[in-house]
């Protein structure tokens, strides 16, 4: 049996396993050493594991994951996010649609500080969801718009998902953060947009609050400084040059951990909660980095990604035209799969196509760009139907909305998106502009 006969087997039995509820992490692991064995042999890849592994999880860019993950937990367990959407709403709560508003701008700048797109979403079910209930905005819309607002967690550095690029393709992490500014902010304008639509579409989902007295708005903006400090040492640090990402997470974790002891928010509980948080969420995505290293050694010798950049390059199809159809398969898969998952099982293939391919623009330029576009189409996986991991979880706070209206109040955002992403790829200086002009 040819290499690429054992490759399309082992996506296959990959995805079967995954369907049947096994860990993805474990079903790359086993498929990729089952795989690693028959291409090669027991005792290859027995030396390999001895080898790889440990310089992967020694290598120090990777501490900036549970770095940032326990900032975002420390923020979370101060009430930082509640925060946020306490002064959003007092300053934009009177305009019809501007608690919807208040949530994406909490969202965009909790997003700053926490990196996970998960956890803001279920720290704004916890926070938000209530109020917008209690202020008569209709369910569906209400989860919809938190299940966005987590999705602009992505989108704005420093998101945990673009490390994960970073890593896996040895980009550098600074200049993805730049790259993904611009489109980030640009997300947050297009969901704003489809907001005030609907709104003034159907006003009677999202009813006009009371205008907030100018001494009450000011009282709420002051509960954000702490926030404003912290996103000024992360973002100001990494894009001026004075921090690496890994630094830029360390001191943002120190301070998070020391506003929030000054401000009496944060005691023993609350900080080994948010160590708890962080071990699981990081051991889980350690484990799928695991099994993807794996997964890829036996793609590399099946010798897939090469074949199919030789394809791509024979094909005659012009590189954007290939771009486009790359977007449209992760958008489908984005529908079924999970978003990490997902970006470590393609990569291995895709990226040495997107690599080969003519843009007019130089190859570290590319493999930024791409990042960002990957990372704009699994902002679409998070909440497209059937498998939205962002609308599952509000869902599970909001346990009386109907799945089905979430989803449906989704698909004028997920048309944003599907725009946006046009844009970036018919204008790869959206996303390069900020990187060109600060390196």
């Amino acid at each position: 049996m040819s290499g690429l006969a054992v490759a399309g087997l082992g996506f296959g039995a990959m995805l079967v396993l995954i369907a049947l509820r096994a860990p993805v992490g474990l079903s790359m692991l086993v498929v990729g050493a089952v795989g690693y064995t028959h291409l090669s042999s027991w005792q290859a890849l027995f030396a390999y594991m001895k080898v790889n592994p440990y310089y992967q999880f020694a290598n120090y860019t990777l501490s900036v994951i549970p770095l940032f993950i326990l900032m975002g937990a420390l923020a979370e367990q101060s009430g930082m996010a509640r925060d946020l959407f306490s002064a959003a709403r007092s300053l934009v709560g009177h305009i019809r649609g501007g608690l919807a508003l208040a949530v994406l701008g909490a969202c965009t700048v909790f997003g700053a500080i926490c990196g996970s797109s998960v956890a803001t979403t279920a720290t704004f079910g916890r926070a938000a969801l209530p109020e917008l209930r209690r202020y008569g905005y209709d369910p569906g819309f209400a989860t919809a718009t938190i299940a966005i607002g987590g999705v602009v967690d992505l989108l704005i550095p420093p998101s945990i998902i673009l490390v994960v690029y970073a890593i896996a393709t040895e980009q550098n992490i600074a200049k993805l953060f730049m790259a993904a500014l611009l489109p980030g902010l640009l997300a947050v304008a297009f969901y704003a947009v489809v907001i005030a639509v609907v709104v003034r579409r159907n006003p009677e989902i999202a009813p006009i609050q009371d205008r907030s007295g100018w001494g009450q708005r000011g009282a709420a903006v002051l509960l954000t400084l702490p926030a404003i400090v912290v996103l000024s040492l992360v973002i100001g640090g990494i894009y001026g040059g004075i921090f690496t990402p890994t630094e830029a997470a360390a001191v943002g974790t120190i301070a998070m951990l020391a506003i929030g002891l000054l401000q009496r928010r944060l005691g023993w509980p609350e900080v080994k909660e948010s160590m708890r948080q962080t071990a699981q969420t990081a051991g889980m995505i350690f484990i799928i980095l695991l099994g993807a290293e794996v997964f890829d050694a036996f793609l590399a010798l099946s010798q897939l990604p090469s074949k199919a950049a030789e394809l791509v390059a024979q094909s005659g199809l012009p590189p954007y035209a290939i771009m486009a159809l790359l977007m449209l398969f992760y958008i489908l898969l984005g529908a079924v799969m999970d978003e990490l998952a997902m970006i470590l099982l393609t990569l291995p293939v895709f990226f040495p196509v997107v690599q080969a391919l003519d843009f007019g623009m130089p190859v570290e330029e590319v493999g930024i760009w791409f990042g960002i576009l990957v990372l704009m189409v699994v902002g679409i996986g998070l909440t497209a139907p059937p498998i939205g991991l962002n609308v599952f979880v509000v869902s599970a706070i909001a346990k009386d909305v109907p799945i089905h209206r979430t989803y449906r109040a989704i698909l004028p955002f997920i048309a944003a998106d599907v725009v946006k992403i046009g844009l970036l790829i018919a204008f790869p200086g959206l996303a390069l502009w900020l990187v060109r002009l600060l390196s």
